[in-house]
């Protein structure tokens, strides 16, 4: 068969773009909780028969590590000949189920067109339900769920659906969510089947075959543009759960048209949830990578073809079981800022500064005094993202693999006994520059006629984002409460408050140079001090 022509592959791709997109548009407006419907923590992919990626939607790009290895681990346990149409697959287990930690539960349904397995449409949401537990192992974590029938040719399994809710603490949430999820599926099961219908399969196929290709190639020429040589960067990681220093490393190789990183020399795993699985670890490496090469390459399997990565196994990067994995993405953030660090010396302009470093994640649980009801509150709070060589940094936002949204105060006190008492982008926490680093948040959260549990985990406790070039470093997480939380974690009681302020980001390039025109218009607008002004620009 002839190679198919430049317009079909673009119109099938945009199709097959259309449709992860229209999948995730589906879960977010039928799910249920906050989590998911306001702060929009999810992800959609579709896959070919073969479990290549062909499209990750626009949503987080921590996800794809629980997705890419989704269908591999299926037709592990499940094979291909015993699959009809009609069924359905969960699993959420960083170890067994292609996930990366238990929260993120992962829905896969097989595609058929004309009795043939053609394709996968999945989806991963984010489940605030799993509170008020340890992270010493992952045995305490959650349910843990290998890729299982949810449905049997069409047909829901009760039996495990109980099993599962029974595990839950909000299942009537988790259960609406559930549907949404189901309905995002069924979107992209049909809609794909559509264009099985409209082109016929053996196109399709040449056409996947194409686009992946056409991903490589663009991947190849953004990686031949970074001077060869042998790159390397160190931080140091701390936090409410890991409050001794450690040291991360990576060690960068670029020859020609291909990349190999190296995590040699990192921490074994460690008793508490910052561990990450390889495949978070590879979907944290693309990314990065991806934002420096080519950050218009298209998001599918092709563009992992030029990137290597090795990382020792029992590593807090490379966790073996039973390492706990909750907050695998404060160690994922950390991973990118290891990898801009190292290729700063390559490629200064393509580069930022260190951002918030940090998925600062408050958990809010308790009994609603309105309704009766158990709650969960979850958030991720956004920081400072890097200054980059010709712009200032972003102020208050999710940086690189989280990409959640805000939960607006309007949506959180209808829903929840809490009342946000301040909510503010904080001065002097953009790390000072030629450009300035994006400004941190606070937010003070009180609780209304109840005692609840709260725990709150950040990193950046004594160590700010580093800056490039003579930029400053960035501001520091912290938290405050009365009375204080040890470990970030302990009861809140009603009236209390907890105050909890994100990491800012570093600055690029010498304060002095910095126009005094943007540091009289930074004092008018509250984001730097009078003394910084003075101190750090002279003006």
């Amino acid at each position: 068969m002839s190679t198919p022509d430049p317009i079909t592959v673009e119109v099938i791709g945009s199709a097959i773009a259309s449709i992860a997109e229209e999948m995730g548009e589906t879960l977010i407006r039928a799910s249920y909780s906050t989590n998911i419907k306001e702060r929009r923590d999810c992800s959609t992919v579709l896959f070919d028969a073969a479990g290549r990626t062909l499209y990750q939607a626009e949503h987080i790009p921590i996800h794809l590590g629980s997705l890419m290895g989704v269908v591999e681990e299926v037709v592990k346990r499940h094979p291909v000949e015993t699959i009809q149409e009609g069924d359905l697959f969960i699993g959420n287990d960083a170890y067994t189920g292609g996930g990366t930690h238990l929260p993120d539960i992962v829905f896969a349904s097989p595609i058929f067109h004309q009795s043939a397995l053609v394709g996968w449409a999945t989806n991963l949401a984010h489940h605030a339900d799993f509170v008020d537990r340890g992270h010493k192992h992952i045995f305490q974590e959650g349910l843990r769920i290998p890729p299982i029938r949810l449905h049997r040719a069409g047909e829901l399994q009760r039996d495990v659906l109980d099993l599962i809710l029974l595990n839950c603490q909000v299942p009537r949430e988790r259960l609406a969510d559930f549907r949404a999820q189901i309905a995002a599926n069924h979107f992209g099961v049909r809609r794909f089947q559509a264009l099985c219908d409209r082109y016929g399969v053996p196109l399709l196929n040449q056409v996947f075959d194409e686009l992946l290709d056409y991903a490589e190639r663009r991947m190849r020429a953004g990686i031949a543009a970074i001077p060869d040589g042998v790159y390397d960067f160190e931080d140091i990681f701390e936090g409410d759960e890991q409050p001794e220093p450690l040291t991360f490393k990576v060690r960068i190789e670029v020859t020609g048209e291909t990349i190999h990183l190296d995590f040699a020399g990192n921490p074994p795993q460690v008793p508490a949830g910052l561990n990450i699985v390889n495949t978070a670890l590879l979907a944290t490496v693309y990314y990065a990578v991806k934002t420096i090469a080519d950050p218009d390459a298209p998001p599918n399997a092709g563009l992992f073809r030029p990137i290597s990565v090795s990382a020792p196994e029992a590593s807090i990067v490379n966790a073996s079981p039973p390492a706990a994995v909750n907050g695998r993405t404060n160690t994922c953030q950390r991973v990118v800022d290891l990898v801009l660090g190292a290729l700063a010396k390559a490629v200064p302009e393509r580069v930022i500064a260190a951002c918030n470093g940090a998925v600062v994640a408050a958990t809010f649980s308790g009994v609603n005094p309105r309704t009766g009801a158990y709650y969960v509150y979850l958030e991720t709070l956004g920081g400072g993202f890097g200054a980059r060589a010709t712009k200032d940094g972003l102020d208050g936002v999710q940086a690189h693999i989280t990409n959640t949204s805000n939960l607006p105060i309007e949506g959180l006190e209808p829903e929840y006994p809490l009342v946000v008492d301040r909510y503010e982008l904080v001065r002097d926490s953009g790390g000072p520059g030629t450009w300035r680093g994006g400004m941190a948040l606070r937010r003070q959260i009180r609780a209304v006629d109840h005692d609840c549990w709260v725990s709150v985990r950040g990193t950046r406790l004594k160590t700010g984002p580093w800056g490039l070039f003579g930029g400053h470093e960035g501001g520091r997480y912290s938290v405050e409460a009365d009375p204080p939380l040890v470990g970030g974690r302990g009861d809140l009681a009603a009236g209390r408050t907890v105050s909890i302020t994100t990491p800012g980001s570093g600055g690029y390039g010498d304060p002095a140079t910095r126009d005094p025109d943007l540091v009289r218009r930074d004092l008018a607008e509250d984001r730097i001090s009078p003394e910084v002004a003075r101190g750090v620009h002279g003006v």
